[in-house]
């Protein structure tokens, strides 16, 4: 039995060890326990039909504020937004715009859905 348990802890610490290779080369982090050490400003403005939502729908709708601050990769409200539009949304056809800065830098854009 402590054979089985080494093996399965082994497992589990080389596993971590693969993610934090993997995710220095892809934008999100899920599966990693390492430092993530940038800061990204966001704003989205989002509409419904032709109609601008508030700031309360957005909260409502994402869970996220309309603007503000997250401390892990951007992808990872990307991923938020784009999860709830393909499945709860996906009918109502929201058109979505974020406006970033990643540790202060230029300010970048991402749409939803996205434009050729």
């Amino acid at each position: 039995m402590r054979h089985v348990r080494t093996i399965l802890g082994g497992s589990l610490l080389l596993f971590q060890l693969v993610m934090i290779g993997y995710a220095r080369f892809v934008p999100a982090r899920y599966f990693c326990w390492a430092p993530y050490d940038i800061q990204t400003q966001y704003k989205l403005d989002v509409s419904v039909g032709g109609r601008t939502l508030t700031a309360a729908e957005i909260r409502k709708r994402y869970r996220r504020p309309k603007q503000g601050w997250d401390n892990r990769s951007i992808q990872h409200v990307m991923d938020i937004i784009q999860q709830y539009e393909e499945t709860y949304g996906r009918n109502e056809q929201a058109q979505v715009l974020m406006k970033y800065r990643i540790n202060g830098k230029e300010e970048q854009e991402w749409q939803y859905p996205a434009q050729p």
